[in-house]
């Protein structure tokens, strides 16, 4: 008995010993991870992002600190500018948030900022020459990751805004260029003159233009005060307006989206004076 005991006193010392080193480890991560909330909360991006890193390398079942550490590379990562330091920011975002979501395919944080990266990736690239191909790319991946995020939350109102927003970037450029080779000011009263080229648009990308509205319709089901919703359903509506049959759709069209502007005005009057009630603030009429 004496010797059996004497065999399993170094095993359950062991044991001790791993379960301790284990606590040790896990508030290690801890201190890390609000070290670099608070450099977070300070602006001091890239120290945040060094003890994030340090966080999850001690805790790699950490969801947060990896939350944490690709908010930090996208948050210094600047859309548009061309540099390899930047670059890496972006990349480094993108694989971190991938990480969370190949453990977690429905953490709405991973997905979103998948979705918002690809989005100001390709508002940040030029819709001619050599841009365009990749701009129409990063757009798809967009509505991609924000289809995920609809499936998952269906009350997430800005995903439906952000699609009706993508729909609007694909299409407003290839009107403008159509009214353009037709010599219509982007003012001039449309429909469009040219019925073959209208039908050849309305093939194209009318559809895109009718999932645009539905989206934005839906953001304001799920908010009604949603006015940057409302402010892009009229911009579709008086745009798919060129894409009229006759002068009365046209006109139909262009009614509409004179409402939705209306609208617009008076929900953010509306949400400026409810502001100005909480704080206190008293403005002149």
């Amino acid at each position: 008995m004496i010797n059996r005991y004497r065999q399993l006193v170094p095993i359950m010392a062991v044991g001790v010993i791993s379960s301790l080193t284990t606590g040790c480890t896990w508030l290690e991560s801890r201190d890390n991870l609000n070290k670099g909330v608070n450099a977070y909360k300070n602006a001091k991006y890239a120290e945040a992002a060094e003890m994030f890193q340090k966080a999850s390398e001690l805790d790699p079942t950490n969801e947060n600190a990896l939350l944490y550490l690709a908010s930090a590379y996208m948050t210094q990562w600047i859309p548009g500018a061309d540099s390899p330091e930047n670059n890496e920011l972006a990349k480094k975002a993108r694989a971190v948030f991938m990480r969370v979501y190949e453990k977690n395919n429905r953490s709405e944080l991973a997905i979103e900022s998948l979705a918002s990266l690809s989005f100001n990736e390709a508002k940040a690239t030029l819709a001619s020459g050599d841009g365009a191909a990749k701009r129409k790319a990063k757009f798809e991946e967009a509505k991609e990751w924000y289809s995920k995020l609809i499936q998952i939350n269906p009350k997430k109102a800005p995903a439906y805004y952000s699609l009706g927003v993508i729909a609007w970037e694909n299409w407003y450029p290839v009107l403008m260029e159509a009214r353009s080779k037709m010599s219509m000011k982007p003012e001039d009263p449309g429909p469009l003159k040219d019925k073959k080229v209208r039908e050849e648009l309305k093939a194209q990308y009318g559809q895109v233009v009718e999932d645009g509205i539905s989206n934005l319709r839906k953001a304001l089901e799920v908010d009604p005060e949603y006015d940057d919703a409302m402010a892009y359903l009229n911009l579709l509506i008086r745009e798919r307006a060129d894409l009229a049959d006759t002068p009365e759709g046209y006109k139909k069209d262009v009614e509409e989206a004179d409402n939705w502007v209306q609208k617009t005005l008076e929900t953010k009057k509306m949400k400026a004076e409810k502001a100005n009630k909480t704080t206190g603030i008293v403005t002149d009429k």
